[in-house]
């Protein structure tokens, strides 16, 4: 079971903390050092995909020179997201190797990043108060 604790922090900003210690810092647009819960979820899109990506690649014996991502979405209304699209950066070092980094990235888009299949799927979040 996944499992992070938000909390606020005496600054009156807010903390992620999982439980191996990792913090991320949260908060509004027009703070700085500190991510929106917007930016938290396309940053886990794009972790997801990413950390996925990279070693399948490998593993099929490719090493990529250079891999980023951008990811980007837009609100469609004051609480909702439009689509979100995942850009990625590569320089691979033959054309086996782009070929099999494109096969590798989609079917991670499709089948294998929990994060965008949860997105694209609509995974209940469920509310439990005191």
């Amino acid at each position: 079971m996944a499992n992070v604790r938000v909390e606020r922090t005496d600054e009156g900003g807010f903390r992620a903390t999982n439980a191996r210690g990792a913090e991320v810092l949260i908060g509004s647009g027009d703070q700085e050092g500190v991510f929106t819960p917007v930016e938290l979820l396309l940053a886990a899109v794009g972790g997801c995909n990413i950390v996925t990506v990279e070693p399948l690649t490998a593993k099929r014996g490719h090493r990529l020179v250079r891999l980023a991502m951008t990811v980007q979405a837009e609100k469609v209304e004051q609480n909702r997201l439009g689509p979100v699209t995942v850009t990625y950066e590569v320089e691979v070092p033959s054309e086996e190797a782009e070929e099999v980094f494109r096969a590798v990235a989609g079917r991670v888009h499709d089948k294998y990043c929990t994060v965008g299949t949860s997105l694209q799927e609509g995974t209940e979040v469920r509310l439990k108060l005191p």
